[in-house]
């Protein structure tokens, strides 16, 4: 087993979905194989406009050949490993390269770096993954909360450079994957409560807005965008109850069953529709709707 480089873009002509599947052709079978029960990262090309460079990290289950298409391979992604990055890498900063694996003997790029598919070393890894990561500000307490302590503040940990399998425990973390999550669904969302439409920041800079899971991962649902909603306090509430829901063309639904349904609506925007990301990958999954209605939602 061995880390590896997966090369993706949302327009990619094979049928790919990060989170599940990455579709391969045979010639990549054997470097694929390499991976195969241990973990990747993704990257997308330098030359895809406003590229998110090294995005989002996974574990390989399995290699399987594609049943709808010949000569074709599934890496099939081990549920709930998928990770996206709440500070995404770019391939090179000011540094240099994060990946030094692609330099040759000269320090220049190499051909390596062309290659969709290729092996990553364990330094390589854990840079990407320590960068991806980025730090635990969002756990921070907020400025009226810290005011509340009568001064006192526990003191900053020192920031740790740790191993590649040390973290590879990172990922499994439930506290670091909420973290990550509620960066990319934020900043999806622009911190703005997608139904109510409201924009609150709190005196210390911090957005009062929750990423919420439209299917909880207690339930299966995955740590993506596409799962997820930026939502208010109020809102998150009473989505996670079934009080409001969304259809599929992402109206917002007022439950029957909620006692003041007058009340509900007016806090609903005034589209009456989900403000939902721009990006076509991160907006709602119909799946994890339909599932939501099915569910949760009181109809």
């Amino acid at each position: 087993m061995t880390f590896g480089v997966f090369i993706h873009r949302t327009d990619s002509v094979y049928d790919d979905v990060p989170s599940e599947r990455y579709q391969f052709p045979k010639k990549y079978l054997t470097r694929v194989q390499q991976c195969e029960g241990d973990w990747i990262v993704y990257l997308e090309p330098t030359k895809v406009k406003s590229t998110k460079g090294y995005f989002a990290v996974a574990k390989v289950q399995e290699i399987i050949a594609d049943p709808r298409s010949a000569d074709m391979y599934l890496a099939v992604i081990e549920p709930g490993t998928y990770l996206d990055f709440g500070d995404p890498v770019p391939f090179r900063n000011t540094d240099g390269v994060v990946e030094q694996g692609v330099l040759n003997d000269l320090g220049n790029i190499s051909g390596r770096a062309q290659a969709a598919v290729r092996p990553l070393s364990a330094e390589d890894f854990a840079r990407i993954v320590e960068r991806g990561l980025g730090q635990d500000d969002d756990f921070l307490p907020r400025v009226d909360q810290a005011n509340q302590m009568l001064g006192f503040q526990d003191p900053q940990v020192p920031f740790q450079h740790l191993s590649a399998r040390e973290r590879v425990d990172q990922l499994t973390n439930r506290a670091v994957r909420d973290r990550n999550f509620r960066k990319n669904v934020l900043r999806a969302y622009g911190e703005r409560c997608a139904i109510t439409g409201l924009r609150l920041i709190n005196g210390g800079g911090r957005a009062e807005v929750e990423a919420a899971h439209i299917r909880p991962v207690e339930r299966d649902g995955p740590d993506i965008v596409s799962n997820g909603l930026a939502l208010s306090g109020t809102a998150h509430w009473m989505f996670d109850r079934g009080l409001v829901g969304l259809a599929n063309d992402l109206s917002i639904l007022v439950s029957r069953q909620s006692n003041d349904q007058e009340a509900v609506a007016t806090m609903i925007n005034s589209s009456g529709k989900l403000l939902a990301p721009e990006r076509p990958a991160n907006q709602p999954r119909t799946e994890f709707l339909t599932w939501h209605q099915e569910n949760c939602f009181k109809h």
